[in-house]
């Protein structure tokens, strides 16, 4: 068994978007931490239906700088 810390995802994909994914993970493992992204704004994809207000969202494109910190945050949460 594999032991996943975290999933990074993107929000929207074809044939099921990031809070599907990570619903999928969640029934696997409850503790598991996740992390989105996305190339839309953050107000784009926190509609309820797919993301909700209360997420680790980073918004591509992505720099280690932005990526380093957004991790640390989503393992703390």
């Amino acid at each position: 068994m594999i032991n996943i810390d975290l999933l990074l995802t993107d929000v929207i994909m074809p044939g099921m978007n990031g809070r599907e994914l990570a619903d999928g993970f969640k029934e696997i493992n409850p503790n598991l931490k996740c992390m989105f992204m996305s190339g839309y704004t953050v107000s784009g994809v926190t509609h309820p239906n797919i993301l909700g207000p209360e997420v680790n969202f980073l918004q591509k494109p992505i720099s280690n700088r932005k990526l380093a910190p957004g991790i640390r945050e989503s393992q703390d949460s």
